[in-house]
């Protein structure tokens, strides 16, 4: 009796732990989802209003903004996530007072790294342009968003720190929403009603950074005033026996905040690499004009960097969840449970990543020519599939960091990411001076690659992962998501054939159609596997026997 009664007590932490983060993280999905979604699908009138600068256009805009996304990592500090992992870690203690100052401390450096990276950025313009002088304006356009969006960040990394991720994906959303509406209506003014400048669109495209930023933090506001009352109960009714000093809470912040920037910015300090490094190298291959590396740059960095970075989307979600869950666990110093959340991360990662990375692979020529037409298609299609492969290590690394972030390994994370940094510089220049617009791709996964295994290493070496439950569920989501890349692939092409023999055509619209055609068949087939075999159930918990239900599998 007792030792059930003792199986019980400690399996509910387990599965509270597991509900939770699977909670969070449909929030957190849904939303890095929702907007990875807007963020693409505007591409396709934003490119019909360049027309036939729209390569140009989109290569200007991805060059802006690499730099921009640097800047606006520096800017936020990592504040948000260290912000998160802190309110988290005293939330465990039954010390919500110190949370709530940390949040209003928070508030005054986010507010100060804003103001100092937005004056960085917009004065350094002509340096950070390098030899691109159409640069310029795009980043004066984005300096306003760095000084506004780090509040933004820390806001939610507040709600974050209480589990309560739906304030930040509903956010994230409407922030994205205003976003692309004003990059239409802008680009659409500028570019067709006035025969403007594409420069000058390109920078408006880019200003709706600010835009989307004001509508994101007004959402947050709304979503705090409604919650301030329960806030202040929690407050009332801590345990008050931790005093921490304002100094101690600011150190607290940074130590953490530091690597949150390196680990933050570890996919955009490698496409930054890209950007300064592919030009160069290129040019020494062969005597190659600058609009015609432009295009090749459009189609690396921003075309099939702008799809994939919807499947990557996902596992941020995991990660962002998984920070507080696993501060708690580690605050307790439970490592059992630690290795525990460590393996339903990867499980969950694999689950929803792999089938997402090469299903986007198999229907990439469709795809493709939603998004960007028939310019260079197949050299463009070739592209997308081969970043949909290393979708899969970029995603890897934002779980794994976030996980080592989350117990407080934080300076051993920037390690292995400075050792995975050095590879990508020692492969860059024969991978981009032998394969081209591929170079950059695979510089890219060798870096992350390596320091994916010294992190995965680490961990298992402190907490014992469980490798049997970890390669037995894998090799059915491997499985099931090969199964469903044959499916999608082999009905692509058969729509291909039939689209072909009725003489339609491959435009957007019949591109549109094959590719939702095969997306739902290839999508069912793997729903239908993961719910048959119960393999849903053991990764995402009980509550998917409702899908069971719903499309009638036993």
């Amino acid at each position: 009796m007792s030792e059930s009664s003792n199986q019980d007590t400690t399996s509910k932490p387990t599965v509270d732990a597991q509900r939770q983060m699977v909670n969070g993280s449909a929030w957190m999905t849904a939303g890095s989802i929702l907007s990875r979604i807007l963020g693409a699908i505007y591409i396709i009138p934003w490119g019909i209003w360049f027309g036939s600068l729209f390569f140009q256009g989109n290569a200007l805009f991805a060059k802006g903004y690499n730099i921009y996304s640097f800047f606006l990592i520096a800017a936020i500090a990592g504040i948000p996530s260290a912000i998160a992992k802190q309110v988290a870690h005293y939330n465990a203690l039954n010390e919500y007072g110190v949370g709530v100052r940390l949040y209003k401390l928070g508030l005054v450096l986010a507010a100060a790294t804003g103001i100092v990276c937005a004056l960085l950025l917009y004065f350094g313009a002509p340096i950070f342009a390098g030899d691109d002088k159409n640069v310029i304006p795009v980043l004066h356009s984005l300096a306003w968003a760095v000084l506004i969006i780090p509040t933004m960040s820390l806001t939610r990394g507040y709600f974050q720190g209480y589990q309560q991720m739906a304030p930040s994906a509903i956010s994230q959303f409407v922030e994205q929403l205003a976003r692309v509406i004003y990059m239409l209506v802008t680009a659409f003014v500028i570019m067709r009603v006035m025969h403007g400048s594409w420069v000058t669109a390109v920078s408006q495209s880019t200003f709706a950074a600010f835009v989307g930023a004001v509508a994101g933090l007004l959402i947050l506001g709304v979503y705090y005033l409604r919650r301030r009352d329960e806030f202040q109960e929690l407050v009332r009714n801590s345990s008050n026996e931790i005093i921490v000093p304002a100094k101690q809470l600011y150190r607290e912040i940074l130590q953490q905040a530091v690597p949150f920037i390196i680990l933050g910015a570890g996919i955009t300090i490698f496409q930054l690499i890209d950007q300064f490094t592919f030009f160069r190298i290129m040019r020494l291959a062969a005597n190659y004009s600058q609009v015609y590396l432009n295009d090749l740059f459009a189609m690396f960095a921003a075309n099939s960097n702008k799809l994939i970075m919807i499947t990557v989307s996902l596992s941020s979600a995991l990660a962002i969840t998984a920070v507080p869950l696993l501060s708690e666990a580690y605050t307790k110093k439970d490592h059992g449970e630690i290795s525990r959340q460590i393996t339903n991360v990867f499980l969950m990662f694999e689950f929803i990543m792999l089938p997402s990375a090469l299903g986007m692979s198999a229907i990439a020529g469709p795809l493709n020519t939603v998004f960007y037409g028939h310019q260079q298609a197949q050299l463009a299609t070739q592209i997308l599939e081969f970043s949909s492969y290393v979708s899969i290590i970029l995603g890897l690394f934002t779980v794994t960091s976030a996980i080592m972030q989350g117990i407080s390994q934080n300076k051993r994370a920037v390690r292995y990411f400075l050792v995975g940094t050095v590879v990508k510089f020692i492969v860059q220049v024969p991978a981009v001076y032998y394969l081209g617009s591929f170079g950059p791709l695979v510089a890219t996964a060798a870096g992350f690659i390596v320091a994916n295994y010294l992190i995965i290493r680490s961990l298992n070496r402190q907490f014992g992962l469980n490798y049997h439950a970890i390669s037995r569920d894998t090799n059915r989501v491997l499985l099931y998501s090969l199964l469903t890349f044959v499916v999608a692939w082999v009905m692509t092409r058969l729509l291909e054939i039939l689209v072909n023999w009725l003489g339609l055509g491959s435009g957007k619209v019949i591109s549109l159609i094959v590719v939702l055609i095969a997306a739902a068949i290839g999508g069912y087939v793997y729903v239908y596997l993961a719910l048959h075999s119960r393999l849903a159930d053991r990764v995402m918990g009980s509550r998917v026997g409702r899908l069971r239900t719903l499309f009638k599998i036993k």
